[in-house]
C-alpha cells in the first residue's frame, strides 16, 4: 500500500522534481518520505476507524492523526490509553514497533549520510554477504552494474581503489569498500570466503588481481573484463574462467548493422528458428517511411513481417503506439522470415541501386578495431578507417571530432558511419559533423555514458549503444546463466521456460500487462513459431521468447522467479 502511494504520489510531481531526476540516493529518500506519508494517513484511517468500531469511541481524524505521530515517534503513546479490545491494544502495539524500526531506518538513510564528509568506515555499513559476488575496480559506469544486480536479487561488494568514489557509492546506498583488489586484506573485508564469484575489471592490474584471488580462494569463479582482446588467452592461462570484451562485442554488432545497410545481401536478424528472424531496422533519413503512423506503414501488408516494437526517441514502445510519428532515427522491431525481412525500398530506398562497392568510415580509436565489418571484402565493402593514433594504422590518421579529417576521410559519400570515440563528447561532435556532411549516411554509434544515448540520437546518431549497459548484461549473462540472444543491441531478448504460466493462454498470463514485456515467438515440439496466438494455453515444455527494455526484462524474470517458486512449494 505504502509503496502503491509513493509510485501514485510520484506522478502527481513536476517533471523536473521527479525522482528518476535525482541521484539514485536522493530518490531513496524521496520513495522513504512518501511512504512514510503513506503509512501515517494508513495507520491514521485504521485507528480513527478502530476506535469507532471497537472502542465505540468515535472520533476526529486529526486526532487520530495526533495519537499516531505520538504513538509512532515514542513522544507519548496514545492520549486515548488504555484501551479496551484486545485488537486496538494489538493494532497500538504494533504501531510501537513499526515507529521503532522507521526510525532506525531514517538514521541509517538520512542522519548518517548528512555526515558524510566526516571520516567513515564504509565496511561497517556492509551487511553480512554470502553467495555473493566480489567485483573489483568496476570503470563502466559502476552505478549501471550494481543497478542491474540489485534487479536480479545478486547480492555484492564492490572494492574500489578510489577512497572518494567508494564512499560516494556507499552514500546512495550501494555496497561499496575502499581499498586495493591487488591486496588480499581488501578481499578478506569483502567476506570472499562464502563469494560464488570475483569480478575483475581493473585494466592492466587484471592480472595482479587474478593472481590475488587465486592465492585466497583457488575455487571461486573468476570473471575478467578487458578491452583488449589480444589479452584473453592471457587472463584465462593466469585463473580466469572466462573473459570478457564489451568493446569487441559492441564493435561486432554496429559493423554487422552498418554492413547490413549497405548491402541487401548482408542480413543482420537474431534467427529463433527456422522460419522465425528478429531484427532490428534503423530507419533512413531517406527513408519513404519518414513522417508517416505506423499504422499507415503497411509494412505487414507489403512485406509480411511483424513490427513487435519500436524505438522512438529514445524509448521503447512495445508494441508501438499506431499512431506514433516514424522519425529518421526510429528503430524498428520487426520479425518475420528472411523473405519478409527483405529489405524494403522505403526503408533503404536507395538500396537496390546501390554499386557492388560502397564505403564504410569509422571513426574511433585503437578499441575500434573490432568495427570493421565482418565478411566485408567478401561483401565488396570498402572500409575507411580514421584515428590519431598513428599506430594502430588506420587510413587517415587524424582527429575523428575534426571536419577536415572527416572530409578526408570521404565521409560524405559514406553509406554507412561508425562512431567510437574514448570521449563521448568528441563523439557526439563527429556525429553532428558528419551528420552534416552526409544527411543520408547511416551514423551508428557508441557512448561510454548510458547518460548520452539521448544526446546522441539529437545529434544525429541512428542506432546508438551503451557500452555500461552492454557491459552489464553480459556480466549478468555469466552470473545468472541467462539466455540473452544478441546482448548487444537496444532491446533485450531472452529465452525461459514457459513452465510458470502453464495451463494458462499468453492473454491469462499477464506478461505484458505486468511486467511490459512482448513475447515475440513461442517454441513447442513443432519448432519455433513467430505467429504469436494470445488464446494458446502454453504447455510446461514451451520455451517464450521475451523482449523488453532491461528494467522489464528485469521485472519478467523477477514475476519467473516468484512463479516458479510457487510452483515449486505447491
Amino acid at each position: 500500500m505504502a509503496r502503491r502511494f509513493a509510485q501514485v504520489a510520484m506522478r502527481l510531481l513536476p517533471p523536473t522534481m521527479r525522482p528518476d531526476r535525482f541521484t539514485r540516493r536522493n530518490r531513496l529518500v524521496v520513495y522513504y518520505l512518501l511512504a512514510l506519508v503513506g503509512v501515517i494517513s494508513l495507520y491514521s484511517v485504521l485507528y480513527n476507524v478502530g476506535m469507532g468500531y471497537f472502542e465505540n469511541d468515535h472520533r476526529p481524524l486529526f486526532h487520530s492523526l495526533q495519537i499516531v505521530v505520538e504513538t509512532m515517534t515514542t513522544t507519548g503513546y496514545g492520549a486515548d490509553s488504555p484501551w479496551d479490545s484486545a485488537v486496538m491494544n494489538l493494532f497500538v502495539v504494533f504501531m510501537q514497533l513499526t515507529g521503532i524500526g522507521i526510525g532506525f531506518f531514517t538514521l541509517r538513510l538520512i542522519v548518517i549520510p548528512l555526515f558524510s564528509s566526516a571520516e567513515v568506515d564504509l565496511d561497517s555499513r556492509l551487511t553480512p554477504k554470502s553467495d555473493h559476488v566480489v567485483i573489483c575496480e568496476y570503470r563502466r559506469d559502476s552505478a549501471i552494474l550494481l543497478e542491474e544486480l540489485e534487479d536480479l536479487g545478486v547480492e555484492y561488494v564492490l572494492i574500489s581503489s578510489d577512497e572518494e568514489e567508494a564512499r560516494d557509492l556507499s552514500n546512495e546506498g550501494y555496497s561499496v569498500i575502499d581499498g586495493s583488489p591487488q591486496e588480499r586484506s581488501a578481499f578478506e573485508r569483502a567476506s570472499i570466503e562464502s563469494a560464488r564469484a570475483v569480478i575483475t575489471d581493473a585494466g592492466p592490474a587484471n592480472v595482479d588481481t587474478i593472481l590475488t584471488v587465486r592465492s585466497i580462494r583457488p575455487d571461486v569463479e573468476i570473471i575478467a573484463l578487458t578491452d583488449d582482446s589480444d589479452l584473453r588467452e592471457v587472463l584465462l592461462d593466469t585463473g580466469a574462467d572466462s573473459v570478457l570484451s564489451p568493446h569487441g562485442v559492441l564493435g561486432h554488432r554496429l559493423a554487422e548493422k552498418a554492413a547490413a545497410s549497405i548491402d541487401a545481401a548482408v542480413r543482420d536478424a537474431v534467427e529463433l528458428g527456422e522460419d522465425v528472424n528478429v531484427s532490428e531496422v534503423p530507419i533512413a533519413h531517406d527513408s519513404g517511411l519518414v513522417g508517416r503512423r505506423i499504422r499507415d506503414s503497411r509494412i505487414r501488408e507489403e512485406t509480411g513481417a511483424n513490427v513487435l516494437g519500436a524505438w522512438i526517441d529514445g524509448e521503447l514502445q512495445l508494441p508501438p503506439d499506431p499512431d506514433a510519428v516514424i522519425q529518421p532515427n526510429t528503430v524498428l522491431l520487426v520479425s518475420g522470415t528472411d523473405d519478409a525481412l527483405g529489405r524494403d525500398e522505403r526503408v533503404h530506398p536507395s538500396a537496390p541501386h546501390l554499386p557492388r562497392t560502397r564505403t564504410h568510415r569509422r571513426a574511433g580509436t585503437r578499441r575500434g578495431r573490432a568495427c570493421r565489418p565482418r565478411g566485408g571484402e567478401e561483401s565488396g565493402i570498402d572500409v575507411v578507417t580514421v584515428d590519431s593514433d598513428e599506430g594502430a594504422n588506420p587510413d587517415v590518421v587524424g582527429d575523428a571530432s575534426s571536419r577536415p579529417i572527416l572530409e578526408e576521410a570521404g565521409v560524405d559519400d559514406a553509406g554507412a558511419i561508425i562512431v567510437g570515440l574514448p570521449d563521448d563528447s568528441a563523439a557526439l561532435l563527429a556525429s553532428v559533423l558528419a551528420r552534416s556532411a552526409n544527411p543520408d549516411a547511416e551514423i551508428l554509434m557508441r557512448v561510454n555514458t548510458d547518460d548520452d544515448t539521448r544526446k546522441a540520437l539529437k545529434a544525429g546518431a541512428d542506432y546508438v549503444l551503451s557500452v555500461p549497459q552492454i557491459s552489464a548484461r553480459m556480466v549478468a549473462m555469466e552470473l545468472r546463466g541467462e539466455a540473452v540472444i544478441e546482448p548487444a543491441s537496444q532491446v533485450r531478448l531472452v529465452q525461459v521456460e514457459a513452465s510458470p504460466f502453464a495451463e494458462s493462454t499468453l492473454a491469462e498470463s499477464g506478461i505484458y500487462e505486468e511486467t511490459g514485456c512482448r513475447v515475440v515467438a513461442i517454441e513447442d515440439e513443432n519448432g519455433v513459431s513467430g505467429a504469436v496466438d494470445p488464446h494458446r494455453e502454453l504447455a510446461a515444455d514451451d520455451r517464450l521468447t521475451v523482449a523488453g527494455t532491461d528494467d522489464a526484462i528485469h521485472e519478467f524474470l523477477k514475476q519467473v522467479d516468484v512463479a516458479r517458486t510457487d510452483t515449486d512449494e505447491t
